[in-house]
């Protein structure tokens, strides 16, 4: 008997590793030009979903918001947009890319995915100090991301610090007014590299003091971040500052590993193009956003390295007669809308069987009367990883059909249940059953560790 020959996998025409405004940029142009691309958006490797636009405040400076725009709305529009023309999302992370054969193949949890042309849209993650006590404090004072974790109740009121003298680092001691006492910001240099206007909004702020030529050496306290050392860079004299929380914003690098070794990288670890164009030295392969960026670094640079990267690919795909173009039907496809905020709960609107709610009668409802596994997710408004993290945890709670329940609160509004519960960032989890916490999870997570989570519950 001769069995039956395994059915041939055909190769997608584009795949599009990395989301955030480059990689989304590149979905739209694909997806327009009928190539149904595949863009998978990455998960927890390299940063979030959405790139480093998910952990800002207002921009100010894309065209088309005069008034501004929070980073993870604008994320969440351009992530619409290139759904809305046919753009297919794997929510996951790429475990490992071989350029060694074409068609060049993609490992995305435990599934190979090949693919014709490849465009690397990877970004860059935020870099550390690796001071000798770090990683002591890390989440317990120290973080990567003022936007997710100012708002929460230790660094309310107390004097914070931040490091770095760049646009992000200036955006955030700004940000961090709203919360802290007084924020000190660390330049190592004796002038601002920030843009002016951000530099003269830092400068005019009395509730900022600007620590100039000093470099941060050490970090020290108990159960909690207390005190940052600091040595002047000219003359070495030493201070300590008593502060209850430090932000860092050094910087970024990219996120090239899944290549290293089979393309040509610069002496920096970026991929290496010819200025202004998104070729790599692998035939087939595109370099979009700030993975190939080591001047610009702009969210506006990396949507318009993210068109050229799209067009390259589509042209390449056509001279060498590779693409199987996909129509659209209807040609013009429904408007994306408007995302629907969840309301709070109250006494009117509670559901005691909904499978997602939001606010503090919601929690005390569920908490007391709930018999089911329950999931509260607390967030903040500007949180970026917590706008990746709440869709997948409603998957989650979808696959059980009901047998848990979960709901949201918002740390901004809901200040005094935050602290309670010991809450240190955003994004925090916390899985309760029967009024018993029985797991904790801090930033953003697999779907599966939270599904095992509930499966040991039930």
């Amino acid at each position: 008997m001769v069995s039956a020959a395994a059915p041939q996998v055909v190769p997608e025409n584009l795949v599009i590793v990395g989301s955030g405004p480059a990689g989304y940029t590149a979905a739209i142009y694909a997806a327009r030009a009928n190539l149904s691309p595949v863009l998978i958006t990455g998960f927890q490797a390299g940063g979030i979903a959405g790139g480093q636009l998910m952990t800002t405040t207002d921009v100010e400076n894309f065209p088309g918001f005069p008034d501004g725009i929070l980073g993870p709305d604008l994320m969440d529009r351009m992530r619409a947009q290139a759904v809305r023309w046919g753009t297919r999302l794997i929510e996951a992370d790429a475990d490992a890319i071989d350029l060694g054969q074409r068609p060049y193949r993609l490992t995305v949890e435990g599934q190979v995915i090949e693919t014709q042309a490849l465009i690397l849209a990877t970004g860059a993650s935020a870099n550390r100090l690796g001071l000798p006590h770090e990683q002591d404090f890390w989440s317990r004072g120290i973080s990567a991301c003022a936007i997710c974790d100012g708002a929460t109740p230790q660094f309310r009121n107390a004097e914070l610090a931040v490091v770095g003298g760049g646009d992000s680092a200036c955006e955030e001691a700004v940000y961090l007014t709203k919360y802290g006492s007084q924020v000190h910001l660390i330049v190592r240099r004796d002038v601002l590299r920030a843009s002016k206007a951000m530099a003269d909004r830092v400068l005019a702020n009395p509730a900022i003091s600007v620590h100039w030529n000093q470099d941060l050496v050490d970090v020290a306290g108990g159960d909690w971040l207390e005190t940052v050392q600091l040595r002047h860079t000219s003359t070495g004299q030493e201070e300590t500052l008593a502060v209850k929380g430090l932000f860092y914003a050094i910087g970024h690098t990219p996120n090239t590993g899944l290549v290293a070794g089979q393309i040509e990288l610069d002496g920096q670890g970026y991929l290496q193009v010819r200025s202004g164009r998104p070729e790599t030295s692998v035939d087939g392969v595109f370099a979009a956003g700030d993975v190939a960026d080591t001047e610009w670094r702009q969210g506006i640079t990396a949507a318009g390295s993210g068109c050229q990267a799209a067009l390259a690919a589509e042209r390449w795909l056509t001279h060498h007669d590779l693409a199987i173009t996909v129509s659209h039907d209807p040609v013009d496809p429904a408007p994306a809308g408007e995302p629907v905020p969840v309301p709070t709960s109250d006494e009117a609107n509670y559901d005691p069987s909904a499978l997602w709610q939001k606010g503090g009668y919601a929690l005390r409802k569920l908490y007391h009367d709930c018999d089911k596994p329950l999931l509260v997710v607390y967030s903040s408004p500007s949180c970026g990883p917590c706008h990746v993290l709440k869709p997948q945890l409603k998957r989650v709670l979808q696959d059980f059909g009901g047998a848990a329940q979960g709901v949201e609160i918002d740390i901004e509004t809901d200040q005094a249940i935050a602290e309670q519960a010991g809450v240190t960032g955003t994004p925090t989890v916390q899985l309760f059953f029967r009024k018993e916490l029985k797991q904790q999870f801090k930033g953003v997570k697999q779907r599966s560790e939270f599904k095992a989570a509930i499966e040991a519950l039930l």
